[in-house]
């Protein structure tokens, strides 16, 4: 399986399996990466495999016991065009991770995109509740820590599912911190002790996702589909949609 998910506009449309990826940073509250594709058992990447089973478990359990049945009234409530709005609001929020990572990967043309983008959404787009960017030709970036680390040398790292917290590297887990203290809904949080806004974009993002639960329930393994899919969409978006090929002959090799 190579699912893969794209960091521009352009292409932004992107198979069921991918958009499942984002249902781990719901469950979760964050998202990672590695630059290896994982395997059915596969010591070097998820050498702690029996504890992330239990800990995947329990993220289950929560997003199925309270997650899941918020969502839902969520969007039985939500007409689609609001819900896409506030979808546009909270992303557009994210410019600040995104810009100073793109600055920290040396993609200075691309931080001034990015810019850009924020900008006219902010103003034309109405806070960001409008994509108007986009409709101009302005290329989506989303840039985290975690992909800043990899671009600076550490590129494979371990597989961890943290408790509420979701899916991991230990890679990411460290690069986690920056996010704390770039993205306004992590200031608000610190600053102010304001969660609503959080709570709200987390609701907002497990609604865009009920559509694609059965592909996950009706995975033959769903903690190694969600691992597999997790980590090659990670990979893809650390080498900017264009991850290294494979290298076969050392596995005629082996």
């Amino acid at each position: 399986m190579n699912v893969k998910y794209n960091k521009t506009m352009n292409k932004k449309a992107c198979d069921p399996a991918t958009r499942i990826l984002l249902l781990l940073a719901v469950v979760l509250f964050a998202s990672g990466c590695a630059t290896k594709n994982a395997t059915l058992n596969d010591p070097d990447i998820d050498p702690w495999e029996p504890y992330n089973r239990k800990m995947y478990g329990f993220n289950e359990g929560f997003d199925r016991a309270i997650f899941r049945p918020v969502a839902t009234a969520y969007d039985k409530a939500m007409p689609d065009g609001p819900q896409r709005g506030v979808r546009n609001f909270f992303n557009n929020l994210g410019y600040p991770v995104t810009f100073i990572n793109l600055l920290l990967q040396g993609q200075f043309e691309e931080s001034f995109n990015a810019t850009g983008r924020f900008l006219i959404n902010s103003t034309v787009g109405l806070l960001g509740f409008f994509d108007v960017a986009s409709r101009e030709g302005l290329l989506k970036h989303e840039e985290d820590f975690g992909q800043t680390l990899a671009v600076w040398g550490w590129k494979d790292s371990r597989y961890l599912v943290m408790p509420f917290l979701g899916p991991y590297t230990l890679r990411d887990l460290g690069g986690r911190a920056f996010y704390g203290y770039a993205h306004p809904l992590t200031y608000a949080i610190r600053e102010y002790d304001l969660y609503w806004p959080t709570v709200v974009d987390l609701i907002s993002i497990r609604a865009e996702l009920l559509p694609f639960q059965a592909d996950i329930e009706n995975a033959n393994d769903s903690y190694i589909f969600m691992r597999d899919v997790y980590l090659q969409n990670r990979e893809f978006n650390i080498y900017d949609g264009e991850p290294p090929e494979p290298d076969y002959d050392s596995f005629l090799e082996e």
